[in-house]
Order: C-alpha cells, then sequence, then structure tokens
C-alpha cells in the first residue's frame, strides 16, 4: 500500500514539510510506503483547455504532472498540502492539481485523500475547503481527523511547536491508513462501486 504526498510549498524544510513529516511517521509504522515531491518551487503552468489529454491521455504541457500521473494511478491514498496564500493554496499547487485531475482518465474510486494546510494565523479552513473539492470530485473518500486539517507557523519549523497541529496531522495518519486498509479489503470483497454513465447538463442550451 501506497501514499503519495505532493507538497505544495517552495521552501524546502519549511513548516508544510514538517506537518506532512509527521504524517510520514504514522504511516510507515502502518506499514504504508510513501513518496513525497515538493513542486512549489517549480515553474508549473495553468491549464491550457486545450482538449489534448481527452485524445491522447496525458497533458499537452510535458512537466512534472504527466510525471506524477503514473504515481497517481499506483498510490492507495494522495495527501496534498500547502502554505496559505491569501486564504487559499499556493497558485503552483492549483496549477498542477487542475492538470492532474483533469489530464488523468483512471478511475480515482476509493482512493483515500487528505488536505493539509499550513499558515502563520488564518486562511487555513479556506485553504482545506478548496483542497478538498479535488478528491470529492472524483470519488475519492476524505479522511478524517480530530480537527481541520491544519498547522499553525511563520519561520521555518515553528511548526514543531504546534502540538494541536501535530496531532491533528497524526490523527489523520491513523485514519487514512485504516481507511486505506479497510477500502482494500473491501475491494477484495465486493469491488468498487459501479458508475452509472455520466449525464452531463448545461444550463445553457
Amino acid at each position: 500500500m501506497k501514499v503519495l504526498i505532493i507538497n505544495g510549498s517552495p521552501r524546502v524544510n519549511g513548516n508544510t514539510s514538517v506537518a506532512l513529516a509527521e504524517m510520514e511517521k504514522v504511516f510507515a509504522k502502518n506499514g504504508i510506503e510513501t513518496e513525497t515531491v515538493q513542486v512549489g518551487g517549480m515553474e508549473i503552468r495553468g491549464c491550457l483547455g486545450c482538449g489534448y489529454c481527452f485524445k491522447n491521455g496525458t497533458c499537452a504541457v510535458d512537466d512534472i504532472v504527466n510525471e506524477l500521473a503514473p504515481k497517481f494511478e499506483a498510490c492507495d491514498g494522495l495527501v496534498v498540502g500547502s502554505p496559505v496564500y491569501y486564504a487559499a493554496a499556493n497558485g503552483t499547487l492549483v496549477s498542477l492539481l487542475d492538470r492532474l485531475f483533469y489530464s488523468t482518465k483512471f478511475n480515482k474510486t476509493m482512493k483515500v485523500g487528505a488536505a493539509v494546510a499550513v499558515a502563520r494565523r488564518g486562511g487555513c479552513s479556506a485553504t482545506f475547503d478548496q483542497l478538498n473539492k479535488y478528491f470529492t470530485i472524483a470519488g475519492m473518500p476524505v479522511a478524517p481527523s480530530q480537527y481541520w486539517n491544519s498547522v499553525h507557523g511563520r519561520k521555518p519549523g515553528e511548526a514543531a511547536q504546534d502540538e494541536e497541529g501535530l496531532q491533528t496531522m497524526r490523527t489523520l495518519a491513523e485514519n487514512m491508513s485504516f481507511l486505506i486498509k479497510s477500502i482494500a479489503l473491501g475491494k477484495e470483497a465486493y469491488g468498487i462501486p459501479e458508475k452509472e454513465p455520466w449525464t452531463m447538463t448545461n444550463f445553457i442550451r
């Protein structure tokens, strides 16, 4: 079993890394492999809306998005962490997620998702909500914790002092591990839910 972790911070070893590392320790204890990819400092452009992926199965912009696609398909869970910029996720991360979710056509149903927001003070809840929307539109169960998934700190490393935030990360990883294992058993016994053919309704004819 494997969890892919996407770190949307441009700061290597910053507070987002502190939060995600707390989860990594719990995943390791539960026998779940992790791979962390830090994307916040990369040059990642937004979606072109060109439709290339519908015909070719990959994004027209051949960058980290296409590299992450097979890792996303192979994983059992996805964790996305971001610093908070103006009460929202890092724009680089948003560009990546828009293209990653849109260009990959494999079935994401029952892969477990978790979002983590890190801020000096405010905006975590809005960022948390924003990131969770990627999971729910793709049929991915969202792992719960004991509080909204946020950790606080301004200077690099200060997140290590947020004891409640780190406990929230550990609880999140424990619950995510349980969900991943439970879903694996459920797949063996029952498979995954069948999907109806997509009915798309336009509001303007």
